[in-house]
């Protein structure tokens, strides 16, 4: 390795390394019963919101100052509708695999998953529901951008490992989902891999974005509109 290579990989594992210190501390509180219950929806959502485009707006920076486009993220404007309606597509596959996922870890012993959202993720109202809408958007552009677009491209620069970039970059995004039992996070982290594999095959995050969305906006959205007639 030559030189000038040395050192554009030690100033990206110090990126990486900024960059996972600010997240996965205040993602591995998920796991802890901090009293979130006392928080309505709106406080919630609100925060999420911030934090993901706060994190979204970071990445976009150290491309930025590494002269680097978005299309090395993965998000590109060619095959478009391709995209959207393959990640369409996969929503309903993986909507029927996930209660299946959650059962094989508890028979591994796993605590059960949340057989409902908690209440600081339900909401109770149209307003909430317009704002879960939105939740549910910046989730799912910013998760993305975030977890199979950045994460990944910056551990494949680091491990050369694709395999080993997908299987890292969806453990951790699996620690934001501890609320939802052991079984639940380690489902979450199945997901992962299958957004990720749709990001390597597609290499595109339009698909993994769209199929993220509809994951998160049937229980967000769906479900509590039915709830409310």
């Amino acid at each position: 390795m030559n030189e000038p290579e040395a050192r554009w990989r030690k100033k990206e594992f110090f990126e990486l390394a900024v960059f996972l210190l600010l997240i996965i501390p205040s993602m591995m509180l998920s796991f802890l019963p901090l009293g979130k219950e006392r928080f309505g929806f709106t406080v919630m959502a609100v925060s999420i919101i911030l934090r993901d485009i706060s994190l979204t707006c970071l990445v976009f920076f150290f491309l930025w100052r590494d002269g680097e486009p978005l299309s090395r993220l993965g998000w590109k404007s060619g095959r478009l509708l391709e995209e959207i309606a393959l990640g369409a597509i996969l929503f309903l596959p993986v909507l029927y695999a996930e209660p299946l996922l959650e059962k094989v870890f508890q028979w591994f012993g796993l605590s059960p998953a949340m057989s409902r959202l908690p209440r600081f993720l339900t909401p109770k109202s149209l307003p909430e529901i317009f704002l879960a809408c939105i939740l549910t958007a910046v989730a799912a552009v910013a998760e993305e951008t975030i977890f199979r677009g950045y994460l990944m491209l910056r551990l494949n620069g680091l491990m050369g490992s694709v395999i080993s970039a997908v299987l890292i970059s969806s453990a951790i995004f699996s620690l934001g989902h501890g609320y939802e039992g052991a079984a639940g996070a380690g489902t979450v982290g199945v997901l992962g891999i299958i957004l990720a594999l749709t990001y390597v095959w597609r290499k595109s995050l339009v698909a993994p974005a769209v199929l993220h969305f509809l994951i998160d906006f049937f229980p967000l959205v769906l479900l509590p509109l039915f709830k409310l007639k």
